[in-house]
């Protein structure tokens, strides 16, 4: 019974913390503090030094709890990642995350040297913290409602998905030059591109496996259909990794095949795994501050954020911008790259490994990823991201939400889809009743919004300037509508 009470107490102040951290963070967003702050701050203050007194320096648990967020927030991401973008990125984005990786973790090891580490511990925490986080990138480039570039935020998205098996791999190579269990260099050469492929090619099997069962199979209630994905997201993943592959590349490419695929039940798909991508982060982060002691935080803070503001003024910019010369970036874009190298879950996870590996020094490292992790995801790039993007010029014309949304959910296939568009004062449909328009035989207006008003529009109805036009149409006539009315919501 006293254990019941327990557990009991600790899911009720796990609410606490997640209606806590939702309700506020509408205020952080407009002082421009990024959320993932507010998450570390309530783990913290739930701890065992805290107010809340919860006693949590379980790593392996952090591990395993740690992948399974990872895994569903990377499976949201590739879900709402046009392939569009990612034949536009994909080069930079790969060379960020091998050649990118390797020279961040050269450079902060010579940091770390710089600020009075051993090289043990430098190149342990160089190791670490060397790969960008996917958790950070797409809760702050696509949860602080900037419409940035988009090659720009393509390269930095897919960079942060598909950079962790090279920190991995140098991580576990570093620990096992530590232990006296050095891997061969020629395996680092081949396992890298190996694991990549192995990855991509069971995440591919396993989107196409998915599409195909959506389909053609009929479910007897919608929500089994989050159910299968849900599978799918974490059989790409079991699959890779016993295969020797990269279990991250794989959710995330069976994610791009499954949200670039017409399947029944889209939206309500999107919707569910968005939410369960949220909840992953706020637990991931609330986590993060659970595992830290504040007492021993103290003694190291100088060296922490002095590494932590190495790695974000020279180390990061000076990487990427080597790295993205054969590329052609503009020099603002690669500015804007070399600024918004955030780490956040990732290193926290490899961190554990030093300690489960029982490798002296490994708890002081830890606690410097802690402040690397702080200040590079919420004090240094993370807080100024809104400020940077608009300074550089990168941010898109904004195109408002519509303040009710239509959709069509079906558990089968339907010869027919609705798109969604804003209509501005450029457009040739502004101003126009909507007799006039040359829409296609089996395309017409089925809704419009009109700020706070709902119209049920007809041949007279005149489209103004900031209406929000619902169209349904056959796949085939997507290309003319685009022509119309520019390009569709979905894909804005």
């Amino acid at each position: 019974m006293l254990e019941l009470t327990s557990i009991a107490i600790l899911i009720a102040v796990f609410g606490i913390l997640m209606v806590t951290s939702v309700l506020s963070s509408r205020l952080l967003e407009r002082l421009g503090v990024p959320i993932v702050l507010l998450f570390i701050v309530l783990g913290m203050l739930a701890g065992s030094e805290g107010i809340g007194g919860i006693e949590f320096e379980d790593y392996a648990l952090a591990f395993r709890l740690g992948t399974i967020a990872l895994i569903l927030i990377l499976f949201d991401g590739g879900l709402n990642t046009p392939l569009a973008s990612i034949r536009s990125a994909f080069l930079s984005a790969g060379i960020l995350a091998t050649v990118g990786v390797i020279g961040t973790a050269g450079m902060v090891a010579l940091g770390g040297r710089l600020f009075g580490l051993s090289w043990q511990e430098s190149l342990l925490l160089g190791a670490i913290v060397s790969s960008t986080d996917a958790a950070a990138v797409f809760a702050v480039l696509r949860g602080a409602g900037l419409q940035l570039n988009r090659r720009v935020r393509t390269t930095l998205e897919i960079e942060s998905s598909v950079n962790d098996p090279m920190a991995v791999i140098l991580t576990i190579s570093v620990i096992q030059g530590i232990t006296g269990d050095a891997p061969d260099w020629r395996w680092l050469l081949v396992s890298v591109p190996m694991q990549l492929l192995i990855g991509l090619l069971i995440g591919l099997a396993c989107g196409w496996l998915t599409r195909v069962l959506l389909q053609r199979i009929r479910l007897t209630t919608s929500g089994l259909y989050p159910v299968l994905t849900l599978g799918l997201a974490f059989l790409a993943f079991g699959a890779a990794t016993l295969a020797q592959g990269s279990g991250i590349m794989a959710v995330y490419t069976a994610a791009v095949v499954l949200g670039n695929s017409h399947v029944p039940y889209r939206a309500g798909l999107a919707r569910v795994h968005d939410g369960l991508a949220w909840l992953s982060q706020i637990a991931m982060f609330v986590m993060m501050g659970l595992l830290v002691f504040p007492s021993q935080l103290l003694p190291v803070a100088g060296q922490g954020l002095g590494i932590a503001a190495f790695l974000a003024f020279i180390a990061r910019p000076l990487v990427v911008a080597l790295c993205l010369l054969p590329c052609r970036f503009p020099a603002k874009e690669t500015l804007y790259m070399g600024w918004v190298g955030l780490r956040a879950a990732v290193p926290i996870i490899l961190a554990t490994f030093p300690l489960l590996s029982g490798i002296p020094g490994a708890g002081k490292v830890f606690n410097i990823v802690f402040f690397v992790v702080v200040a590079n995801s919420a004090l240094l790039p993370g807080a100024t991201i809104r400020f940077v993007t608009r300074r550089l010029g990168l941010q898109m014309p904004d195109t408002p939400t519509p303040t009710a949304a239509l959709e069509i959910n079906s558990n089968r296939l339907l010869r027919g889809e609705l798109m969604s568009f804003f209509v501005t004062d450029v457009l040739a449909v502004a101003n126009m009743p909507l007799s006039r328009i040359p829409f296609p035989p089996h395309a017409s207006v089925v809704l419009l919004v009109r700020g706070e008003e709902l119209i049920a529009p007809r041949g007279s109805t005149v489209l103004q300037p900031g209406d929000h036009a619902y169209v349904f149409c056959r796949p085939e006539d997507r290309p003319f509508l685009e022509l119309l009315f520019g390009r569709s919501q979905e894909h804005a």
